[in-house]
């Protein structure tokens, strides 16, 4: 009787953009990704559980109560194939006593701490003419590190300035008296950390509890949106393991990298990816045996607030009042909801088709088409026009026959109706043969890491 109980839905799914470093850090860089995930962040206690699962619950709890996240103190085997993060040598600091260094403060400005340093008033210009590089010091904030070294005439030497945790502006005078500016990366350390948790509410607070940050627990659900329906899926007692970078600049967390590897249980099956980085450098995520997670295509293609009407060729149709085969998917979503391409292909039809309102057919090779209805507009496109995966085509609307607004989503395979949620999607290629026996190393090496911090999260909680 427990699987029969939904966790309530608080996740869409979308494609994010994975945040830089450093605006997944402090203060200024930091976007309020918090707001963008409001929708799905309310969380909702499950009131229908009966007193048999809540004392399931309760006994699971004692394994996974607190899943936490533990940084690992491990090193993967060299991977040529793996991209390793560049790692700069910073510039080190001077031993001269002239050395001044200041902490920005709310409502200074350059000038006060030059002043403050002993330097004379044509050094600020002088700094700010070098070109693009300072510009950085006309945007100062709070809390930002400033290091001046000014000579007893009192010009400036030499500066260094902290644009974020990663990188610094550095400015010196040369022998021929001018200065020179240039950007420096601070020497990264990057590290493995693992997180897991038990979803008994919603997959937003387990990620929480695990102490994944919004940017994680997002690109958790993106690994695996090509198998799992995070809006409608998700199961009380589903559980997710994650191994995934961290970085580091002087021993000081900066921020988080990508997901590893991972495993999400749903419904009692086990998921499981691995990220891997190709000979080219593009980096995707395969299942432990080498084939890409990546589908062909996407099954939803909106980002929808229930399915209001499911394929079926006998249902009655809520305008015409009789039976009329519905031969796809309806996404209840609000009118201006954008509509993504389900896969890659062609525009071959745009426009006004009958009751389909507002549409658009896609082409995708010789054997699948993807039809869009009732929009209430396209994006910039025409017959003919090329289109990515994921790429905006148009937006929701109520255009045609319907009774509201959403999306109407047809999916053909040889000019036949299936439909859309079970219909078998073709994958992309996975890894190729050559790179094969390097990858099942590397992916079983992952996994193992992963799986024996799981059995130390267990037996810590147990």
């Amino acid at each position: 009787m427990q699987r029969s109980i939904k966790v309530k839905t608080d996740y869409k799914n979308s494609r994010v953009k994975q945040p830089s470093i450093a605006l997944n850090l402090v203060g200024k860089w930091k976007l309020p990704l918090a707001l963008s995930m409001l929708a799905f962040a309310l969380i909702w206690r499950l009131s229908d559980i009966s007193p048999r699962h809540e004392a399931i619950q309760e006994a699971q709890e004692t394994i996974w109560e607190s899943s936490s996240q533990v940084t690992l103190d491990l090193t993967l085997p060299e991977n040529e194939m793996q991209a390793p993060i560049e790692e700069a040598q910073a510039t080190p600091m001077d031993s001269d006593e002239q050395w001044k260094t200041f902490t920005i403060k709310s409502g200074d400005n350059l000038a006060y701490y030059f002043q403050e340093a002993g330097l004379d008033s044509k050094a600020v210009q002088e700094v700010l003419s070098l070109g693009k590089d300072a510009q950085h010091l006309k945007r100062i904030y709070p809390d930002q590190t400033l290091r001046l070294l000014a000579n007893d005439d009192g010009q400036l030497q030499a500066l260094q300035f902290d644009i974020d945790p990663l990188t610094t502006l550095i400015v010196q005078r040369q022998d021929d008296g001018y200065l020179k500016s240039h950007i420096e990366d601070k020497p990264l350390e990057k590290r493995i950390a693992f997180g897991g948790a038990q979803i008994f509410d919603s997959f937003f607070v387990a990620g929480k509890q695990a102490k994944l940050d919004d940017a994680l627990i997002m690109e958790l659900a993106q690994v695996f949106a090509y198998d799992i329906d995070f809006a409608n899926d998700i199961q009380p007692s589903d559980s997710f393991k994650v191994l995934f970078e961290e970085y580091f600049v002087n021993g000081v967390k900066v921020g988080n990298g990508p997901i590893m590897a991972a495993e999400f249980v749903n419904n009692g099956k086990p998921y499981r990816a691995v990220r891997y980085t190709d000979a080219s450098g593009v980096s995707s995520y395969y299942s432990p045996n080498g084939q890409s997670l990546k589908k062909a295509f996407i099954r939803t293609p909106v980002q929808y607030t229930r399915i209001s009407s499911h394929f079926n060729l006998h249902r009655k149709h809520p305008v015409l009042h009789k039976i009329r085969a519905h031969k796809g998917v309806d996404y209840a979503a609000p009118t201006g909801t954008p509509v993504k391409a389900a896969g890659s292909g062609k525009v071959v039809f745009v426009g006004k088709k009958g009751g389909y309102g507002n549409a658009i057919i896609l082409q995708h090779g010789t054997k699948y088409t993807t039809l869009y209805g009732h929009l209430s507009r396209f994006a910039k496109i025409k017959n003919g026009t090329a289109v990515k995966q994921g790429q905006v085509i148009g937006y929701v609307g109520s255009t045609g026959l319907a009774s509201g607004p959403h999306l109407h989503f047809e999916f053909r395979v040889n000019g036949v109706h299936h439909d859309p949620l079970k219909v078998a999607l073709p994958q992309d290629e996975g890894i190729s043969s050559k790179a094969k026996k390097q990858f099942l190393a590397y992916s079983n090496n992952l996994l193992r890491m992963m799986e024996s911090q799981g059995k130390v999260l267990i037996a810590a909680n147990d």
